[in-house]
Order: structure tokens, then C-alpha cells, then sequence
């Protein structure tokens, strides 16, 4: 179930109504129902990979509070045991297949006369999401800053929760868990706020990223025969086509969310406008680069140990996340790309006086810091975008080879008139985190939210198509 389809419009209007009416006053049934609606949205993609969910969620759950109730050897034992348990469904689904050709491929190159069985498997939707979400319950709780969760309907909710389940945010047991305790109560302005940002999200998704869409499409298809430029500005293209898919499924799950009287952590926080990899990376995918900043890079030490030991740091970070992403040589190049200059940048200015360099630097420093970010990002979206390093490297040697004809530029006006109000609209709502449309403006909020709401739905129809692309991160 897409969440820009009309089936899930169907499905969230139903469960909200049951949630604010027949279990108004029923917080357990609450709970239930938003487990069985979890569960049902989950199985409209593969139902029997529900199976696969259920067993990380029983083995997780036992272990939380097996390793709260030991001590020393044991209690470590089990985390190990949940870890890898975890962890081994997550290979067997994304990676093995990865592993089996390129141990394939290293025999064929040294004449080695045997080969392995890739499997012929669908890896269930989101599941790195929930894999993450599922450690960092466990490890809270190896650390003593989380209790385990007794009721096992609520630890099953807080792996399963539909509107983060397949694409994130990737949450923490101390921001879910509180909130499914607490006797829920109705409250009709974060209700109006979900709205708004339910519409946000789905602008994005439709407008933004599936218009870019096209124009990518189009170039990773054909770059053999497109100019230069046209190469160039498809790149550019599907950095927002992503930008705009992923972000606008984090705004339609936080506002989902917003209609139950949920909060879930903010995602995004205008990422293209950084002003370094640095700053972008405290911008983009905020759940999933936290993670890791939580859970490997300050228990390796972070940016407190000295010498070549940080940048070791910084290399295991980002190709772990590229590998996160996928089980492709394109992902792990696209985080090698972001290691290196992020680890330029660090050595030219250093940790101290990064944040205040940022701070204080004069406009044009800001906007030259910008654009070199920007181009790093875009750079390293073309790896990510490829379907193979070759496809990668091939379509860098075709912008700097083909042609340049400043001609096909205007082949993307259409696509500029798009991005050039979105990316303002952006700017003036960067203190927002309810993604309205009209929040630099005094109005009243009654007139406002209709306003807005007209004008999301009416631009929204005017670039729907049935055939509209399914999210991005929901391979992930």
C-alpha cells in the first residue's frame, strides 16, 4: 500500500475514524488497533513476510528483558544473540545475494572452477527501517537507558507502527514508547498540523519528486546520446526527485502520525541548503545518520580520539551507510565520496572551528560553501542513482565528453519553474516543522489551513498521473 494511492487514503481515514470514535475512550484498544492496521498495511506488499517481522519482533522482545535481568557475561551474551539474529535477517534478505556474486566473481578471476547459488528472493519492503529500529531498542536497554517493554503488544507496535514502518524515521525506543502508554486525547490543532504536513509530503512526492522523475529518467536512460548539459541538469534533477521523495514520505508519515497524537523526530532539515557534507549530514536523514553516530561512531571513540583513528571513524560511518542502502558497489562508492570530503573539510578546519566557521563566515563564503556542497551531493547521487558502477563512471565520462549545447537547456524550463518556487518555499518555512505552505504569513489559522489545503489539493491534481513512481526508499 503506497502512500500516494488512493487505497491508503481509504485505509488512514478509516483507522482514524475508529481510533477518535469507537476507541475513543479505550486506550488498550487502541493500541490494537494500531497494531492490526500496522499489520494489515504491512501485508499488502508480501503478506507471508509478516511471518519474518513477527520472529525478529519475539526475539528482540525476550531479549530486552532477558539482558535487563542479568549481569556481566550473560547479559551480554544476549545482546550478542539478538544482534546477530537480527542482523542475520537482514543479510540472508539483502545481502547474500551481494556476497554470492562477488565471491563468484573473484573465482572466475582466479580460475577457480566452482560457483555458489544466488537465491531467488523479494526483500521485504523497509526492512533495514525496522532491523535498525529493532538494535537500537536492544542496545538502549544493554546500556541501562531504556526499560524493556513487558506488554508485547506495545514492543510489537513499536517495531510495526505503519506510518514510520517501511521508510522511517528510524525511532527511538525513548521518543514510541511513552507516547503508546499516555492515554491518548484529541487534539484538533496537531490534527490540523498533520493535515497540512500530510499535503506537504504528498506535493512533494507528486509534484517535486515524481516531475523529476522524468527528466532523471530520461537522462540515465539515454546519457550516451544527451548533451553535456542535459546530463548535467538530469543529475541536478534527480537529486531533488530524491530529495523530494524521501522527505515528503517523512512529512506524510510525521503527519500521519500527528492524527493519532503521535510526534515522531524530524527527518529533514533543508539539506541542500548546507553549507558543507558536514552540515548536510546534520540535515539529511537525520534518523539514520544519528543511528549510526550513536551506535558505532561514538563508541568507536568519534571525533575524540586523534590522528588517523578519526578518519578511520569516518571511512566505517560512511560505508556503512552506503551498504545500509544497498547491497551495490554504486552505494558504497556514493558513501566513500561523502567519507573523503568530509574528511577534507575536517582537515582543513577542524571539528572546533567548523560550527563557528559556519556561524559567522560572510554571505559569500556561505553561498560558495553552498554551491560546492550542493555539487559534491550531486556528484555522489550519480553513483547512487546507477545501476552499476560502470553505468556510474560512464555517465560522468558523457558530461564532461558530449557535447555542450546551451540550447537543451530550455528543454528543462518547465522543470526550473518547479524547483525555483519549491526550493523558496522551502527557505521561508525552514523554521517550520509541519511543512505549511503559509507560515511566513499572518493569517488566521482557520483561513490559513483552508487556503492551504485548496491550494495543495488543486496544484497536487494538476501533476497527478496513475502512473506515478513508488518511493524511493521503500528498496531500502
Amino acid at each position: 500500500m503506497l502512500f500516494n494511492s488512493t487505497e491508503f487514503l481509504f485505509f488512514l481515514a478509516l483507522v482514524f475514524s475508529l481510533y477518535w470514535t469507537v476507541f475513543k475512550n479505550m486506550p488498550r484498544g487502541k493500541t490494537w488497533l494500531l497494531l492490526i492496521s500496522s499489520c494489515i498495511f504491512y501485508m499488502f506488499f508480501i503478506p507471508k513476510y509478516i511471518l519474518i517481522l513477527f520472529i525478529t519482533i519475539l526475539i528482540d522482545y525476550f531479549a530486552g528483558i532477558k539482558i535487563a535481568a542479568t549481569e556481566g557475561r550473560a547479559k551480554k551474551i544476549w545482546l550478542i544473540l539478538s544482534i546477530i539474529s537480527t542482523c542475520m535477517v537482514l543479510f540472508v534478505f539483502k545481502y547474500y545475494n551481494f556476497f554470492i556474486d562477488n565471491t563468484n566473481a573473484i573465482a572466475k578471476l582466479i580460475h577457480w572452477n566452482y560457483s555458489l547459488e544466488a537465491m531467488d528472493i523479494i526483500l521485504p519492503i523497509g526492512l533495514s527501517f525496522h532491523t535498525f529500529q529493532s538494535l537500537s531498542y536492544v542496545v538502549e536497554v544493554y546500556w541501562g537507558k531504556q526499560k524493556p517493554e513487558k506488554d508485547f503488544v506495545t514492543y510489537s507496535l513499536y517495531v510495526m507502527y505503519f506510518p514510520q514502518l517501511v521508510a522511517g524515521p528510524i525511532e527511538r525506543a525513548a521518543n514510541l514508547l511513552y507516547q503508546f502508554h499516555a492515554k491518548p486525547l484529541f487534539n484538533g490543532a496537531l490534527a490540523a498540523e498533520g493535515m497540512r504536513q500530510i499535503l506537504w509530503g504528498f506535493f512533494k512526492k507528486i509534484v517535486i519528486a515524481d516531475t523529476c522523475a522524468a527528466y532523471a529518467n530520461a537522462a540515465f536512460n539515454n546519457y550516451e546520446s544527451l548533451s553535456g548539459i542535459s546530463l548535467l541538469l538530469g543529475a541536478v534533477a534527480f537529486a531533488f526527485q530524491i530529495y523530494g521523495d524521501f522527505s515528503g514520505y517523512s512529512d506524510i508519515a510525521l503527519g500521519t502520525s500527528k492524527l493519532f497524537g503521535i510526534q515522531l523526530m524530524r527527518n529533514f532539515n533543508l539539506p541542500y541548503f548546507a553549507t558543507s557534507i558536514p552540515d548536510f549530514w546534520r540535515r539529511w536523514h537525520i534518523s539514520l545518520s544519528t543511528w549510526f553516530r550513536d551506535y558505532v561512531y561514538i563508541p568507536l571513540g568519534g571525533s575524540r580520539v586523534s590522528g588517523w583513528k578519526f578518519y578511520r571513524n569516518v571511512f566505517i560511518i560512511f560505508l556503512l551507510s552506503g551498504f545500509w542502502h544497498g547491497a551495490n558497489w554504486t552505494f558504497i562508492i556514493w558513501g566513500l565520496i561523502h567519507a573523503i570530503v568530509y574528511c577534507i573539510y575536517f582537515a582543513i578546519w577542524g571539528n572546533a572551528k567548523q560550527k563557528n566557521e559556519e556561524a559567522t563566515s560572510p554571505a559569500w563564503k556561505t553561498w560558495i560553501g553552498g554551491l560546492i556542497t550542493f555539487g559534491v551531493v550531486v556528484l555522489a547521487w550519480i553513483f547512487f542513482r546507477a545501476k552499476n558502477v560502470q553505468e556510474a563512471w560512464a555517465y560522468l565520462h558523457a558530461i564532461t565528453t558530449n557535447s555542450f549545447s546551451g540550447h537543451d537547456v530550455y528543454n528543462f524550463l518547465p522543470l526550473l519553474l518547479v524547483l525555483i518556487p519549491f526550493h523558496f518555499m522551502e527557505w521561508l518555512n525552514r523554521n517550520s516543522n509541519n511543512g505549511v505552505f503559509l507560515s511566513s504569513f499572518q493569517l488566521n489559522p482557520t483561513v490559513r489551513l483552508a487556503i492551504e489545503m485548496i491550494m495543495a489539493i488543486l496544484i497536487i491534481d494538476c501533476f497527478y498521473s496513475l502512473d506515478h513512481e513508488q518511493f524511493i526508499y521503500f528498496q531500502f
